[in-house]
């Protein structure tokens, strides 16, 4: 298996000082400008069993039907491989949600 991906590096973050993946500000922003190394480490957090886990999992999901990430189909499919209930064919943000919660 690979070593875990260290978060605080991806270049999704050049304008933090720090990682806070509680922030889902932060988290949108390595969902939407993240490197496939930084998607992987978050798919591999969310994988695990733990509160916290389960916590991140519906955190994507949020994010992505708000329409806060370019890729959304991509990580709700990721969220659904992991467990997640999630409508067959779900609505989507606008460029203007996306705009209200960034």
């Amino acid at each position: 298996m690979n070593e875990p991906f260290d978060l605080g590096r991806s270049r999704s973050l050049w304008n933090r000082n720090r990682l806070d993946l509680r922030s889902d500000e932060v988290l949108a922003q390595i969902l939407d400008r993240g490197e496939l190394e930084a998607w992987r480490e978050i798919y591999r957090i969310a994988a695990g069993e733990s509160a916290s886990a389960r916590d991140l999992r519906r955190r994507i999901v949020r994010l992505c039907r708000a329409g806060a990430v370019s890729f959304p189909h991509l990580f709700l499919a990721a969220m659904g491989a992991l467990g997640e209930s999630l409508d067959t064919y779900p609505e989507i943000g606008t460029d203007e949600d996306r705009d209200a919660v960034a």
